[in-house]
């Protein structure tokens, strides 16, 4: 097995140092590598993808960062993924995986069709069908959430109560889309919301987050609290996991006043950082040595290297 591990990231961070150690206990080196600098090289003698500082296609690549920018550019940065998987590659999280999850709107069709709990959600173009949405909603006593389509750690995320004026189409977090979602009140002054760790369709940890406001995301400033990664709750975030066939993730899942839970996310590039301060298992090393195990057990075919 070639010995060092491409890791897919603009910012390595406390998470890169982590995957690091990781990797380094089981004799792996993890090189940290953007997206951004990877190429397509579709000539003859070449793989068709090129990984700087790498001569040959290495056996698998841990993705820890798709980088924002035009649609062009992202769409260049998952065909990066999907023809590394197509060469043999094992990709973890893999380039569908990641597409089904950044998108919210997948996500929350995906969650739907598979009959996991989730709230009301509109996804739409039109301002006037917007509207609509809006008036009727707020009409019938329901508070609305409008958030960008891709997005994480609840910047651009907004309550709309009656009231609340439509974010107009060039908003830089509408974009000409709105993405409208039942608000889901967890207990006014109270709020609070799960996120569950899932590895390999098995719940690792949970935390709870009590947030300043209706937000709740660590970023925007939530304190953890170590949850039993067990029961109805870890049940529902290995559902929302299997909804979107994924090796790993972070799910968020909210209980309303009348404890009803619902999935509002699951992230294929969640930050683990709060879930470590609160929970005993080394999360970095639970993710390489499920990386290695599927690498282990799974039929290579690394066309560059054969």
């Amino acid at each position: 097995m070639n010995p060092r591990i491409p890791v897919f990231t603009d910012d390595p961070g406390w998470h890169g140092k982590r995957l690091r150690e990781a990797f380094a206990a089981r004799g792996l080196e993890a090189v940290f590598v953007s997206l951004k600098d990877c190429r397509l090289d579709i000539t003859p003698g070449h793989a068709g993808v090129v990984i700087p500082g790498f001569d040959r296609l290495p056996d698998c690549a841990f993705v820890r960062g798709v980088p924002g920018g035009t649609l062009q550019q992202v769409i260049v940065r998952l065909d990066v993924l999907h023809a590394l998987q197509m060469l043999g590659v094992r990709v973890y999280n893999d380039g569908r995986a990641v597409e089904r999850t950044v998108d919210k709107a997948m996500t929350s069709f995906l969650l739907h069709r598979h009959q996991v709990a989730t709230p009301a959600t509109w996804v739409c173009e039109s301002r006037a069908q917007a509207h609509d949405i809006i008036n009727r909603e707020l009409a019938a006593g329901h508070h609305l959430v409008i958030k960008p389509l891709f997005g994480s750690q609840g910047m651009g995320v907004r309550k709309l109560v009656p009231g609340s004026a439509l974010p107009v189409p060039m908003d830089e977090h509408v974009d000409g889309l709105y993405y409208l979602q039942r608000y889901i009140d967890s207990g006014e002054g109270r709020w609070h919301d799960h996120r569950v760790f899932v590895i390999n369709g098995k719940a690792i940890g949970a935390m709870v987050r009590h947030g300043a406001s209706w937000v709740n995301n660590v970023a925007q400033g939530g304190r953890c609290e170590v949850l039993p990664h067990t029961g109805e709750i870890a049940e529902l975030a290995e559902a929302a996991a299997r909804a979107v066939d994924i090796d790993y993730c972070g799910v968020d899942i909210i209980r309303d006043r009348h404890g009803k839970l619902f999935v509002l996310e699951v992230n294929s590039i969640p930050a683990w950082k709060g879930l470590q301060g609160v929970v005993e298992l080394n999360v970095a090393e639970a993710l390489v040595d499920d990386l290695l195990a599927k690498l282990a057990t799974e039929p290579q075919l690394n066309l560059a290297s054969s």
